[in-house]
């Protein structure tokens, strides 16, 4: 499965019914979400998402607004909210924090999805069912045989995401292998020495964002300009995460073309963000995010990526073996007994490697 994702230019009226599905899908949302708890509070039995859909006629005439959407829309609306339930009770079986199913506010609710059909593609017009030809900007090709249309708001403008099943088209192999450090200092280090410079996003757009931030709080809650404020800063905050998401693809794309075999220390990322001095900037670095992009990409060209165990890679040296203690500070690894004198991530990357192997 691939997702394509689309820029739409809507008209004016365009815009309001699409926005006017989104609100009419999370009415629908919340009285999926009650009914279900009702019966189960009131007479103890769980209503099925078949039974929900079956209903789905009846509340079209106790509310004609509902017709303004295309049914298969609303039926997707009910398969979200048993999904909301699996995912309850799988949490509940697992012993996590459950976190019961929750009412989702109008403005909040920002997609709604066309499952199988009510979508068509026209030169650079997509069709919509109820609200008519929108003007889409198809940067790039589409591949594969389209399975569901998911249409986003995001920070007052509209994207169409394709989930399309293809083929994978495997890479001609290279018969090289490699070990990554992700880091700070450096955003990826490669067992062969090479590196790619950590952008720091976040730390560049800091001032700005802090800008948008304090006339975010000066504005009266409820004003227009205020709203007008929250999306500004949410712009902001959109422009950071596409710089850092540019990145990711960008060094795992370089990766997955030369190696084979990609070796990754299996981090625990959640995990390291409790360290107060180092929090912002791993989050900053998005390793989760590039290690999933990396996983994905490596997967359809028909490349390996292996997860290491990250315990002390940085300690040990790349050639004897030997612990050699270095704070974080120290950018250098030099081995008192075999003298291996080299940099300390680029050390850490060849342990990754080696490990891998």
């Amino acid at each position: 499965m691939k997702a394509y994702k689309y820029r739409l230019y809507p008209t004016k009226e365009q815009s309001r019914k699409m926005h006017e599905t989104c609100f009419l899908c999370s009415l629908v949302y919340n009285q999926f979400l009650e009914e279900r708890r009702e019966a189960w509070e009131i007479f103890g039995v769980s209503l099925s998402c078949y039974e929900q859909i079956k209903a789905l006629p009846i509340k079209k005439e106790d509310d004609p607004r509902l017709k303004q959407v295309f049914s298969q829309v609303l039926q997707d609306v009910a398969r979200q909210v048993d999904k909301t339930y699996q995912a309850f009770f799988r949490r509940v079986k697992a012993g996590e924090t459950p976190g019961y199913p929750r009412f989702k506010a109008a403005r909040r609710y920002d997609s709604f999805t066309y499952p199988q059909s009510g979508f068509s593609l026209k030169d650079n017009r997509l069709v919509l069912s109820k609200i008519g030809p929108v003007k889409i900007k198809l940067h790039r090709p589409m591949d594969g045989k389209v399975k569901t249309l998911t249409i986003r708001r995001q920070n007052g403008k509209w994207y169409a995401c394709f989930s399309v099943e293809i083929d994978a088209v495997p890479l001609p192999p290279t018969g090289e292998s490699c070990g990554i450090d992700v880091g700070l200092e450096k955003f990826v280090t490669t067992s062969d020495g090479e590196m790619f410079d950590n952008p720091r996003q976040l730390r560049q757009a800091e001032k700005k964002l802090k800008q948008h931030q304090r006339r975010v709080s000066r504005r009266k809650k409820g004003s227009n300009r205020r709203k007008k404020a929250v999306r500004e800063l949410a712009r902001c905050h959109e422009k950071v995460a596409n710089q850092r998401r540019d990145l990711h693809h960008k060094v795992a794309r370089s990766l997955v073309n030369r190696y084979d075999v990609i070796a990754i220390e299996d981090l625990q990322v959640k995990n390291m963000t409790q360290n107060h001095h180092l929090a912002k900037s791993i989050a900053d670095a998005g390793w989760g995010n590039f290690r999933l992009i990396l996983t994905s990409k490596a997967e359809s060209a028909g490349r390996k990526v292996v997860e290491v165990d990250p315990k002390q890679t940085s300690q040990l040296c790349s050639r004897c073996g030997a612990e050699v203690k270095k704070k974080l500070s120290q950018r250098w690894h030099h081995c008192p007994v075999c003298g291996l004198s080299i940099d300390r991530d680029i050390n850490a990357a060849i342990n990754i490697l080696k490990r891998a192997v």
